[in-house]
């Protein structure tokens, strides 16, 4: 039987190039931070506590976006180094909140000047107009997409992409 062929667009396209310009970023951070010893999520869950004592681990799936299996063992690792503090509410014995711990306040005191280097890298390579440009687009399309799962786990239907939209990009 003769293999059909796949016709494979010449350039990567957005979801790859998007994936790998995350990679370059996580490295850039991970380099920046050294010795804190902390990725890029564990940093994002840490600063969401920063913002909120006791918050929910719910609460910090929606404000990370990142999803709930990965924000339990996030969440595990950092009290387990001491970084956060997790206990069961008064309201819901099923629901754990979470606190910094003065190490974790420690922690993000000294990541945030790390985590503002890699900002400035990653845009130090546009030109100023671009930088505003790449934000405003990158914030857009996390708000218009906002989480593809609910904080249950639940997939639903991205908010913002319907027929009208997509002409839009196109057009624009």
């Amino acid at each position: 039987m003769k293999p059909t062929s796949v016709h494979v667009p010449a350039d990567s396209g957005l979801l790859h190039l998007l994936h790998r310009a995350g990679q370059c970023a996580d490295e850039l951070f991970t380099t920046a931070i050294g010795g804190l010893d902390l990725t890029p999520r564990q940093y994002a869950v840490l600063i969401a506590a920063a913002r909120t004592d006791d918050l929910s681990q719910t609460a910090i799936v929606d404000h990370t976006g990142i999803d709930r299996s990965t924000i339990a063992d996030i969440v595990r690792r950092l009290v387990d180094r001491g970084l956060l503090q997790r206990r069961r509410t008064r309201q819901d014995a099923r629901t754990y909140a979470v606190r910094l711990t003065p190490a974790g306040r420690n922690a993000v005191t000294a990541a945030v000047p790390c985590a503002r280097q890699t900002d400035d890298r990653l845009l130090a390579m546009l030109v100023p107009a671009q930088r505003a440009q790449l934000v405003d687009a990158l914030q857009r399309m996390v708000a218009s997409l906002g989480p593809i799962t609910s904080a249950g786990g639940t997939p639903r239907k991205p908010a913002g992409i319907e027929l009208k939209s997509r002409q839009r990009a196109r057009s624009a």
